[in-house]
């Protein structure tokens, strides 16, 4: 498969490479201009420094499939890079789009988001505003139906390590595995991700 991955060089991405690459997939990295880490990645990854906000249908051209593995300080750009990329594939059924989105978004069994239970326990919190973007993020890609689309979310602990094997869900939280945490590594995310 010829797999892009944005934000390449991030945690999420630079997992999702590796793990494309032991696969035997053509990985482009589709990076910010001047991505200070892009000297990290492996050689056969082929880079392509663009802005994710300004990809356009022919930047796109040819991927069996694109992770949005975006990372910004400024989260309302999220939403911003998920309606361009919809925008640059118009009715196309063929290219797998998969968007990284946070746990905000899952579901405990009382129906209520991890999201609501952010807000109150950590109000102000700097971070907070990204899990909130990702969120609406969510929430907005539910309502498209031109492309095809996959969202993925790790469960409520997320943490640097390396692929174990790994339990899939749906919307709602998993069941705490190790020590009352739900616990997935980048590498096993990655690994569910590229299944």
């Amino acid at each position: 498969m010829k797999i892009a991955i944005i934000g390449a060089t991030g945690h999420v991405g630079s997992a999702v490479t590796a793990e494309a690459l032991r696969r035997g997939h053509e990985v482009t990295a589709i990076l910010r201009l001047n991505d200070p880490d892009k000297g990290k990645l492996d050689s056969a990854v082929k880079v392509v420094e663009h802005d994710a906000l300004a990809l356009a249908k022919e930047d796109l051209a040819g991927y069996d499939a694109i992770v949005d593995g975006f990372a910004s300080p400024q989260s309302y750009q999220h939403i911003d890079v998920a309606a361009n990329l919809i925008k640059a594939l118009p009715e196309d059924d063929k290219t797998k789009l998969i968007f990284v989105i946070g746990s905000s978004t899952l579901e405990k069994a009382d129906g209520t988001t991890l999201l609501a239970d952010n807000q109150k326990q950590f109000a102000g919190a700097p971070w907070l505003a990204a899990t909130v973007q990702q969120s609406r993020k969510f929430e907005m890609l539910k309502w498209v139906t031109n492309v095809n689309w996959t969202a993925v979310t790790p469960n409520t602990d997320f943490e640097l390590g390396e692929k174990t094997g790994f339990k899939l869900g749906g919307d709602q939280v998993l069941t705490p595995t190790v020590e009352d945490k739900s616990l997935i590594s980048f590498g096993n995310f990655a690994a569910a991700i590229l299944d």
